[in-house]
């Protein structure tokens, strides 16, 4: 199986990671959003990443899809199945994945808006959504247990790519979060091979 995907994404590390803890391999095929490319867009019409290729020749997007379609695949290796843990875990994921979108939204208007068609207002907006996301996320760690499920790799992949692009914002006002994050991936080295990096 192919995973279109790219090493600095949280998306994409969360499912490289999804994928070791359920004992799967995927072969990452490093790909570029901005290109559009055929293989991207075949596999995935809204031209996000991750998409995963199967043997078969289908599509899964997105990330949230691929976890749940790995889980089942290894027998619910990843994703807790009481309700109550299950809820746990998937509100953790969200909560996790909507941080990095708020933040992400705040590089992209850099990265991809003129400089005089910024709006400091709207960044402002998405910092404090992370900021607050960040807050609840450094209570929540404190309820998981020590064997990885999706919520640990949830908040590690997307603590990763925060500390990859604006790491002094987010180890100067999340410190306990980042010393988490630090000591998962010091306990589990073979996901720490699977975070965000450039």
């Amino acid at each position: 199986m192919r995973l279109l995907g790219s090493r600095p994404s949280p998306f994409t590390s969360k499912v490289r990671m999804a994928a070791a803890i359920c004992g799967i391999d995927l072969e990452l095929v490093p790909t570029d959003t901005a290109e559009e490319g055929s293989t991207l867009i075949g596999s995935n019409p809204i031209g996000k990443i991750p998409a995963l290729i199967l043997d078969d020749g289908s599509t899964l997007y997105d990330s949230r899809v691929i976890c749940e379609w790995l889980d089942r695949s290894s027998g619910n290796l990843l994703i807790p199945q009481g309700l109550a843990e299950w809820s746990h875990a998937k509100r953790i994921e969200a909560l996790a994945d909507g941080m990095a979108e708020a933040a992400m939204m705040t590089l992209y208007e850099v990265r991809y808006r003129p400089e005089e068609k910024r709006h400091q207002p709207w960044v402002d907006k998405q910092w404090r959504r992370a900021h607050r996301s960040l807050d609840a996320l450094g209570r929540e760690v404190e309820t998981l247990g020590d064997m990885p499920n999706l919520a640990h790799i949830a908040v590690a992949s997307d603590l990763g790519w925060l500390d990859l692009r604006y790491s002094s914002v987010f180890r100067d006002r999340h410190a306990a979060l980042a010393q988490w994050m630090d000591d998962f991936y010091a306990t589990h080295p073979h996901l720490a091979a699977r975070r965000p990096a450039a």
